[in-house]
């Protein structure tokens, strides 16, 4: 099949990779010029696994609309719904909820419709982008014309692992809206994996996606409250506990996330609970849960700062990593940065340094913050494996929230959910 892509950003290009690593030809478009520009340089400003080894033999075609419309099978549309920067959650989340923002969606739509009524011919559609449950109904539905043929399927992926987890995706979810359209989204799926295809209404497909992602937020905020638990009750080990929960599969599901350490972070997790509260307030809900799993992030956080002022005496304060994610450069939605702000509220000053986004050079960065000179306090604040083999001095203090560091006996050594 000729597959097109209405958006090439950092969703849409490795999964457009991802379906040309299966034979298919790729045309697509995006409005952002650095984008084009680096899919025409086949370079990468961030880092996803596995993408710059495909785009350098890629055959990806960039085209204008009119011949995305004419050529294409099926037509993707993973455009952005962002939300304002004050949500991203490496500051203190504001009290008032928001939904997410739907214009870009809806601009870009409402352009690819008319141009696929001027040519006349149907033309399956599918939108990707994450949505609250009855937006592609309330604002996408009555602009369409009689040839769109829509239907609606989320993706289940994390930034810095796109690829690996579309072309091995745990469910494909269809929110149908044109069953036609929807049998042949299906026969071109068939090509890309041996996943089960699970069709259902647009609005229980937009509410699946959101929740699912605020699942993982829950055990995320679950496992790092026994962390802390553990980190105050003798003779006992979070990652004992989290080993044995990972073996109940039947209830507990899976050991993915199942363990204690920072917050959660990246571009859905902090924005798709606040999107998700929003809606709570809209509908009255009982109770609020998803805006406490944002509280709960944000109170984890705060204990950290009062460990770290705890132990710190007169040493500076370092947070080595930025990412919310070990080996990516993305640092969107990162609790190490929201730590380090709240520690600012508190008057502290701080270094942050991350490998994989600062300076790699680290004698130079070394020298220029006297790591090697005077004991300081180190907060790992992403699991880069790195930081194993970082020099950390004499008489240093090193908090660990992962517990996988390998130091030397004259250093203080706080891995947190151990109890010592």
């Amino acid at each position: 099949m000729k597959i097109g892509f209405l958006g090439l950003g950092k969703l849409g290009l490795p999964v457009a990779l991802a379906v040309e690593s299966k034979g298919h030809q790729v045309i697509g478009t995006d409005i952002n010029e650095t984008t084009l520009r680096n899919i025409r340089f086949k370079t990468l400003n961030y880092r996803e696994e596995g993408a710059e080894e495909l785009l350098k033999t890629s055959k990806i075609k960039l085209k204008p609309l009119d011949k995305i419309v004419e050529e294409s099978d099926i037509i993707f549309v993973p455009i952005q719904t962002p939300h304002e920067e004050k949500y991203e959650g490496i500051t203190r989340i504001p009290e008032e909820r928001a939904d997410f923002n739907y214009e870009y969606l809806v601009n870009g739509i409402k352009e690819l419709n008319e141009e696929i009524e001027k040519q006349g011919k149907d033309k399956t559609v599918i939108i990707i982008s994450t949505v609250l449950p009855g937006t592609i109904s309330r604002l996408i539905k009555p602009i369409l014309g009689s040839h769109l043929k829509l239907c609606y399927n989320p993706f289940f992926i994390a930034m810095g692992t796109t690829i690996n987890d579309f072309l091995n995706s745990e469910i494909i979810l269809f929110g149908v809206d044109d069953e036609g359209a929807a049998k042949q989204a299906e026969e071109f799926y068939k090509t890309i994996n041996k996943t089960p295809f699970y069709k259902t209404t647009l609005e229980n497909a937009e509410l699946i996606k959101v929740v699912y992602n605020t699942f993982i937020s829950t055990k995320i905020a679950m496992m790092n409250t026994v962390m802390e638990t553990c980190h105050h009750l003798p003779n006992t080990n979070v990652d004992d506990v989290t080993e044995a929960l990972a073996l109940c599969t039947d209830r507990i599901i899976s050991k993915r996330y199942l363990y204690g350490g920072m917050g959660d972070g990246g571009g859905c997790h902090p924005r798709d609970n606040i999107a998700l509260s929003y809606l709570a307030q809209k509908l009255n809900l009982s109770y609020n849960w998803y805006d406490n799993i944002m509280k709960q992030r944000e109170k984890q956080t705060e204990w950290l700062a009062d460990l770290i002022i705890k132990h710190k005496g007169d040493k500076r304060i370092n947070i080595l990593g930025k990412c919310f994610k070990p080996e990516t450069n993305i640092t969107t939605g990162s609790p190490a940065l929201l730590l380090k702000n709240i520690l600012e509220e508190r008057g502290e000053k701080v270094t942050m340094w991350d490998p994989w986004v600062d300076d790699t050079d680290v004698m130079k960065v070394k020298d220029k913050y006297e790591w090697d000179k005077i004991p300081q306090l180190f907060f790992i604040g992403c699991r880069h494996e790195a930081f194993n083999s970082f020099y950390y001095m004499p008489k240093s203090v090193v908090i660990d929230p992962f517990r996988y560091l390998s130091v030397n006996d004259d250093v203080e050594y706080i891995p947190l959910g151990k109890s010592t």
